[in-house]
């Protein structure tokens, strides 16, 4: 995770509307001037997390541009809904259904086209490499590799910002309760009631860790880490 460089005033949040792009795009409003948000509607199962990230960046008072990609990508059971999103990956044992390949490839190399047409030098992104469910593509050494080969393509610097990298689903959830008050917003609130994380879009019920239920990994990771944090005291 890159500190704030004494240069920049400006920052492009990759804004999903789940749980940790919304701690995110937070952090991003405590550490820069200004923050812009950008969201990417590539035919996902469902458009719930899409319709949150209107409602919190409209809460935060920021900018939010959805670029529309449906259609570019796809071997996964985010973008082909009839896969059992519970399932192994059928490429890739080893890794989740809901892997989607070259997604961050994708999203980081669109993003920083935005950037450059908006004089933004520093870009934001929620991936993880502790509960980053094995996608390869949310390694830092991934990160840091995109990072220099963006900032060569565009011929100026492009800092990648992973405020979650190291940290475990619990220390997201403390993060956003540290975060506290930002702007007016309550963080931890607007992550526990507006963000969405459930794979299968759900929003029937409400529970302390948010909306959602525990038939996917999604929510499955997500209570599990509230209830880590809950029971150290952090949130």
């Amino acid at each position: 995770m890159h500190t704030r460089p004494a240069d920049a005033t400006t920052a492009l949040v990759l804004f999903s509307g789940g749980q940790d792009s919304t701690t995110c795009l937070f952090w991003a409003k405590d550490h820069f001037a200004a923050v812009h948000a950008l969201g990417f509607d590539y035919g996902q199962k469902h458009r719930v997390e899409i319709e949150q990230a209107t409602v919190i960046a409209e809460k935060a008072g920021v900018p939010y541009t959805l670029l529309e990609m449906e259609g570019i990508l796809e071997g996964s059971a985010l973008t082909e809904h009839h896969k059992d999103m519970n399932a192994a990956h059928e490429r890739a044992p080893d890794l989740p259904a809901s892997f989607v390949p070259g997604r961050n490839a994708l999203f980081l190399t669109m993003a920083a086209s935005f950037a450059y047409n908006h004089g933004i030098h520093d870009l934001v992104g929620g991936m993880c490499q502790t509960d980053y469910s094995g996608y390869p593509d949310c390694r830092r050494v991934f990160i840091d590799a995109t990072e220099t080969s963006l900032s060569l393509a565009l011929d100026q610097d492009l800092r990648i910002h992973t405020p979650l990298m190291y940290l475990t689903k619990a220390e997201t959830w403390k993060l956003a309760a540290d975060l506290g008050t930002v702007d007016g917003c309550d963080v931890l609130e607007i992550v526990r009631r507006d963000s969405h994380t459930d794979y299968n879009g759900d929003r029937s019920q409400f529970n302390d860790w948010g909306y959602g239920k525990l038939d996917n990994p999604a929510s499955k990771l997500r209570a599990a880490g509230y209830r880590e944090a809950e029971e150290k005291g952090w949130v």
